[in-house]
């Protein structure tokens, strides 16, 4: 009877020994693994906030057409922009049919007809497009790529046309079906009717003849460290090996991936050359990629607006746009910020190029400042373009990094016909 209560009590020490090894291998429930593997590798770092894809779809700018040769424009997050585009999502669009852009005269249509435009420069690929408007499904519709909307009400006030135009330039759909009557699209156009008044001479340029109030702010910033970057991009950052650049840049290799940090521009490049070859993917397809890239490696920081770029081969270009409240963050050679670029092909990012910089939690010190509105803005605009034509005006913040914070000030952001850029900034006082 001794021997079997000794041999239990051995069996039953030999289970806690193991039970017990087991918890200090991979520690308790709710903690980090000690060991890990790749497979189930989701993230290490947590940056930010995860987001779906449909977050970054939205228009860079609304332009209402009042009718007379009268127009206004509304930005994103402003209330009017904001209820108008929340109604579209949950309007459908039905039966397109092409046609050529030449088919109408738009000048005569943008000055005469009630209608909003919304814009999505660089284009939308139909099927992201879908992910926020109820778009029927059409073989040929859902291949294009739609840089403009345009819905407007006929010369009688009784027909609505919803147009999608092709970001080729060459081609538009109507929906002939669309859930939309002239007074819903009536009643959108009348939110602009006290609002300020624009002008445009070709439906592209839109200069307001008004000065715009708008708000100066310093927020305050951190740095991502560039351990934190290692942990979010590194399935095993202790294998990692660092070269020193000659420029002052760092990068960190594990021989499979590379990560270089420029500490004087508080940005960081990431590159994984191991891209697969053949196969084909969609843009969109590549999107979703870039998107769930982010997600899985850290997360997003603030709010971003999608646009795509001419991408080589079959590279797609990606590049998220950062805002700060309506309005999106200037990102120039001097100074890096206001952007996310991506290049994925097959669905695999091949290049990550982000800040180190990020907004903490809690408000900066904000002043209203006035950007030149009227014959003002043209004049100024006369001096800063020289003889360039002029293809875009926006207004953005123009970042500056300062002691305490980061200084974001309201500027007009002009884009040049030659592809330079040029900015106009308030009003003196």
């Amino acid at each position: 009877m001794k021997e079997k209560l000794k041999s239990l009590a051995l069996a039953l020490l030999i289970v806690f020994s193991l039970v017990q090894s087991y918890y200090l291998i991979y520690q308790l429930p709710g903690s980090d693994s000690v060991i890990t593997s790749e497979t189930n590798y989701v993230k290490t770092e947590n940056m930010g906030q995860e987001q779906a894809v449909e977050q970054f779809i939205f228009p860079d700018q609304m332009v209402v057409h009042l009718g007379e040769d009268r127009h206004t424009v509304f930005y994103p997050r402003t209330t009017f922009y904001n209820l108008i585009y929340s109604r579209l999502e949950g309007r459908s669009f039905e039966n397109f049919q092409r046609r050529t852009v030449q088919s109408a005269d738009w000048n005569v249509i943008r000055m005469k007809n009630a209608g909003f435009e919304l814009s999505f420069p660089g284009g939308i690929p139909v099927p992201l497009l879908q992910r926020v408007m109820k778009l029927s499904s059409d073989p040929v519709f859902e291949g294009e790529s739609i840089n403009r909307i345009w819905i407007y009400i006929d010369d009688n006030g009784k027909k609505v046309h919803a147009l999608f135009f092709s970001a080729r330039g060459d081609v538009v759909y109507e929906a002939s079906k669309a859930d939309l009557t002239a007074q819903d699209v009536q009643q959108h156009v009348d939110f602009g009717q006290n609002w300020t008044p624009y002008t445009t001479a070709d439906g592209k340029v839109y200069l307001p003849k008004e000065n715009m109030s708008m708000v100066q702010t310093l927020i305050p910033i951190g740095v991502f460290s560039t351990e934190q970057m290692q942990r979010s991009l590194f399935f095993d950052p202790s294998i990692t090996r660092n070269i020193q650049e000659k420029d002052g840049s760092e990068i960190y290799t594990d021989s499979k991936h590379s990560l270089q940090i420029r500490q004087e521009q508080r940005w960081m490049s990431y590159a994984d050359p191991a891209v697969p070859t053949s196969g084909n993917s969609t843009p969109a397809e590549d999107v979703l990629a870039a998107v769930d890239f982010v997600n899985q490696h850290g997360g997003w920081d603030g709010s971003y607006r999608l646009m795509l770029q001419d991408g080589i081969g079959h590279m797609t270009d990606v590049l998220f746009q950062q805002y700060y409240n309506a309005y999106p963050i200037l990102d120039t050679a001097t100074f890096r910020y206001g952007t996310m670029r991506m290049q994925v092909q097959q669905e695999t990012v091949s290049l990550y190029e982000r800040s180190l910089l990020y907004k903490k939690e809690g408000s900066g010190t904000k002043s209203a400042v006035e950007l030149p509105g009227g014959a003002k803005l043209v004049n100024r605009l006369h001096i800063a373009a020289g003889k360039q034509e002029i293809t875009g005006i926006a207004p953005y913040y123009h970042a500056e990094l300062k002691d305490d914070g980061l200084q974001l000030t309201p500027v007009w952001r002009v884009q040049l016909g030659n592809g330079g850029v040029v900015t106009i900034g308030p009003e003196e006082k």
